[in-house]
């Protein structure tokens, strides 16, 4: 049994109440509301008659999340300088998987920009599956990142792995990206949730969308309301491509939460030739942005290569994608 109230003293009398009584729950402080959970439903009818009469609350349901729903918010869109992420128009990011020096990632940030996109990604930190493939140059290639902001005026974003590297983050990147190795790290979701950084939230690689909300619900209860999921792929029996992308999940994540949307085909195919095709499937679901990963030498990238397309191809991408936008 849950109850939200916007009402501070009202919260503080529930919670009297309910120690007074013995009653076990737990309480969250929210920016804009408060939630108690009352553990074992131990509330006689009239009791909640009482409640409900006397003080300014409202029994909620909590399955999916609450503050991730459509019951606290219609829509929500996040401010970026004058980009507006999930507007009236998809924005488009794009970059290398793995920063690999100063001209490979500022010659990567011109092409994307000239080509289209509005947000430039790069990998700074890297988890990778064997402790022994590259991992990203770090703080250097999180500064070298910045750099081709400035030269730019690109937005840029980054993965996040660790909770030690927040304040560089704080300084340096517009877009927090939580991936989806991270997507369950729950002390990592509450720190983020107590800075007002837009984050990414990436759905986990056999993550139910339930979860994916839940693990928003843990980022935007502890202060943070800036966050976008993204839809990257589920791993299911088929190994012809590197994941399954969940297109379905768009539309519905659409009906569920006013949270935006991104897609990631890169993640989702592991296949340049797919990155189109299910680019413009994400579009005609009613995604707010799509994720692709451009290198200027795919096939001599460090990290991600099959899955990397050359920037001037996002030139096509862009086009068709904002035709279709258009019409749905």
């Amino acid at each position: 049994m849950y109850i939200s109230t916007k009402n501070k003293k009202d919260f503080d009398l529930i919670q009297t109440y309910l120690k007074k009584e013995k009653i076990l729950f737990k309480s969250t402080a929210c920016p804009s509301i408060y939630i108690i959970n009352i553990i074992n439903n131990d509330l006689e009818p009239k009791e909640i008659d009482y409640f409900k009469k006397e003080l300014n609350i409202e029994f909620i349901s909590i399955e999916n999340g609450y503050l991730t729903s459509k019951n606290y918010k219609e829509k929500s869109t996040i401010n970026i300088g004058d980009l507006v992420i999930g507007g009236n128009k998809p924005i488009f990011i794009s970059g290398p998987c793995c920063i690999e020096s100063e001209d490979q990632i500022i010659s990567i940030a011109k092409e994307v920009k000239k080509y289209g996109a509005n947000i430039l990604r790069g990998g700074a930190y890297k988890p990778r599956t064997s402790p022994y493939d590259f991992q990203g140059l770090e703080k250097e290639g999180l500064d070298l990142l910045y750099k081709a902001k400035q030269v730019t005026g690109l937005p840029i974003i980054s993965e996040l792995m660790d909770i030690k590297y927040i304040d560089i983050f704080l300084e340096d990147v517009d877009i927090i990206q939580i991936g989806s190795r991270n997507m369950q790290n729950y002390h990592l979701l509450k720190e983020i949730g107590k800075v007002k950084k837009p984050v990414m939230l990436k759905r986990g690689l056999a993550s139910t969308i339930k979860e994916l909300l839940l693990c928003a619900e843990y980022i935007m209860a502890n202060g943070n309301e800036n966050v976008m999921l993204c839809e990257r792929g589920i791993r299911t029996f088929e190994k012809y491509t590197r994941n399954t992308m969940d297109v379905a999940c768009i539309p519905l994540l659409k009906e569920l939460s006013h949270l935006p949307i991104i897609a990631d085909p890169s993640h989702a195919t592991g296949k340049r030739s797919l990155i189109k095709p299910m680019t413009l499937a994400s579009i005609a679901s009613g995604v707010d942005g799509i994720m692709i990963e451009s290198h200027n030498n795919p096939d001599l990238a460090l990290c991600d290569g099959p899955q990397s397309i050359y920037p001037s191809e996002l030139k096509e991408i862009i086009e068709k994608s904002i035709k279709i936008h258009s019409i749905i």
